[in-house]
């Protein structure tokens, strides 16, 4: 679909030829739209096209295209600053790595599983064996932060010692900071500044398996769910919208003692896909036993995941799933923003205290508050002065 550029001129002539029907303060007001909207697309034409210019930006830039560790680590921090300076360097830096042409397009992966599952264990063992094979992979790995102290542990470079180290491996641990979803706010940014440093698969780690974590399967190709043998409340736990989303069922610790029990918790997890709908037509979910600690069928996984990436290739879905992606987080990412400004804005705020008060003494529904709350928020954008 193509967009026309509207000028000021033209726009005010297309107004003008509307005829008398419409009000001065009508036409007023779709002028101010108009020209807004027509500088945003102007703006966002002239933001893909404009080079690089902060000396900072250029230097992150030019060291991961290079492949240099540091550098990435680097502009992954600033793409997770709060600070109004860096956001607009992270923003610049993101583009440039969006505008960089890809020899090949990356394996975006996503894993999670419930605690103790070995999800850690796991992605070592399988991403030691990716860069034995040659590959590139960079892991982004979530970790849940204190609603109390705002702090996270961020123990996973520590659960994995030797692929963290590995030539050919980044391992990226990151504080949730309260996102729902199971994954951090920039963890899509990350990805991209990954894969534009040559990673050609990147693993996420979700912080666990909850009822909202299903938001990572919005940022990756293929969804992974780690499962442990011999645990038959364990499916239960696991929420249906999960089991529905994933791609390939890993048993995990399907060695030694559990190797037997690990045969049946396949059985029942492969009868409990036959019974959800997949969520795409052209592949049907996997169930396989593997063992992290001895190797065992991590070759299957990987020849697996490489049929499932060719499926995606072949019918042209890899394509639409990279345009939904970007689409469902850019809307996030304005639920973010719009949330952000709500908290800083000194009326919204000053006004949300009063109605604290009366939904705390019990004299107003928390939802009325709400929707008070929100609608003093967009009234103080409304351009009341000029046009009522």
């Amino acid at each position: 679909m193509s967009i026309m550029l509207l000028t000021p001129v033209t726009l005010m002539r297309r107004i003008a030829s509307a005829g008398p029907g419409i009000s001065r303060r009508a036409t007023q007001h779709k002028a101010q739209v108009g020209l807004c909207r027509c500088k945003r697309q102007q703006s966002s034409l002239h933001y893909q096209q404009q080079p690089v210019r902060s000396p900072i930006v250029q230097s992150l830039f030019a060291g991961i295209k290079e492949g240099d560790r540091g550098a990435l680590s680097r502009g992954i921090t600033l793409v997770e600053s709060t600070r109004s300076d860096h956001r607009e360097q992270a923003r610049e830096l993101v583009a440039a790595c969006v505008r960089e042409p890809q020899q090949k397009r990356a394996m975006r992966i996503g894993l999670t599983g419930t605690p103790g599952v070995g999800k850690s264990t796991f992605i070592e063992a399988f991403g030691m064996m990716l860069v034995g094979r040659g590959h590139r992979v960079s892991v982004m790995a979530v970790d849940p932060s204190s609603k109390r102290s705002g702090g996270s542990v961020l123990g996973d470079k520590t659960r994995m010692q030797r692929l963290s180290v590995a030539d050919g491996a980044y391992v990226r641990p990151s504080p949730s900071r309260g996102t729902l979803g199971g994954v951090a706010r920039n963890t899509l940014d990350s990805i991209i500044l990954a894969e534009a440093g040559g990673y050609d698969v990147c693993l996420v780690e979700t912080v666990g398996v909850g009822q909202s974590e299903t938001m990572v399967s919005e940022m990756v190709d293929m969804f992974v769910l780690l499962m442990q043998p011999g645990s038959g409340d364990e499916l239960q736990g696991v929420k249906r919208g999960i089991m529905e989303l994933a791609d390939l069922v890993v048993i995990n610790k399907a060695d030694g003692p559990l190797a037997l029990p690990a045969r049946q918790t396949r059985t029942d997890i492969m009868n409990a896909l036959h019974l959800m709908v997949p969520r795409r037509s052209t592949w049907t979910p996997k169930a396989i036993r593997a063992s992290a600690t001895t190797g065992h069928n991590l070759d299957r996984i990987w020849d697996t995941v490489q049929r499932y990436f060719a499926m995606l290739d072949t019918t042209g879905q890899w394509d639409v799933l990279r345009t939904e992606q970007q689409q469902k987080w850019m809307w996030r990412e304005v639920t973010s923003l719009l949330l952000g400004a709500l908290e800083r804005n000194p009326k919204t705020k000053e006004y949300s205290r009063t109605l604290e008060a009366e939904v705390s003494a019990g004299r107003l529904p928390p939802t009325v508050a709400a929707e008070q709350i929100v609608a003093a928020f967009l009234g103080s954008f409304e351009p009341s002065s000029s046009i009522k």
